[in-house]
């Protein structure tokens, strides 16, 4: 049984890309009709990803336990650390833009949700997390020490170490 305050490492990155797919129809809707119970489910997807990975997340728990599994792809794994840190950037930008709506900024909400809906679809059709580039330039500046990802520097040996064993 996982923790409920803990976020999966490694991280799936199929799933990743699928979640990132309802973050930008949320996302994308909220930008064009400024619905404030979108932006309001859209942040708490957010809070909770961060909290917890898939486990409090009702878009994350239905792509990791019904969508994925169905998936006759290889999965790729990636580090969780800075999957963690994306999430966070969403949301602050989610719970920035619920600060702005509820201050009777709507229109500028909305531009901030747009985006967030550009970097999801990167992330989501292309599998460029911006959020993953900004931590790595991060930890290379020594912001976030070596330590909160020493396993990001040698994922891919272990990676390969994993997969090896498994053959």
């Amino acid at each position: 049984m996982t923790k409920l305050f803990s976020f999966p490492h490694p991280v799936n990155e199929t799933s990743a890309r699928l979640v990132a797919t309802g973050v930008v129809i949320m996302a994308t809707t909220f930008a064009l009709t400024g619905n404030p119970f979108v932006l309001a489910v859209l942040t708490y997807g957010f809070v909770a990803r961060v909290l917890s990975g898939p486990t409090i997340s009702p878009l994350a728990r239905f792509v990791t336990q019904v969508i994925t599994p169905r998936l006759n792809v290889q999965h790729r794994f990636v580090p969780g650390p800075p999957k963690r840190f994306a999430q966070g950037i969403g949301a602050t930008f989610t719970i920035a833009a619920s600060v702005l709506a509820l201050a009777d900024a709507t229109t500028l909400a909305r531009v901030v949700i747009a985006l967030l809906a550009i970097a999801a679809f990167l992330e989501a059709a292309f599998a460029i997390c911006l959020g993953c580039i900004v931590f790595s330039q991060l930890m290379r500046l020594r912001v976030i020490p070596q330590s909160v990802c020493e396993e990001c520097n040698n994922f891919n040996s272990r990676l390969l170490t994993t997969e090896t064993n498994r053959a």
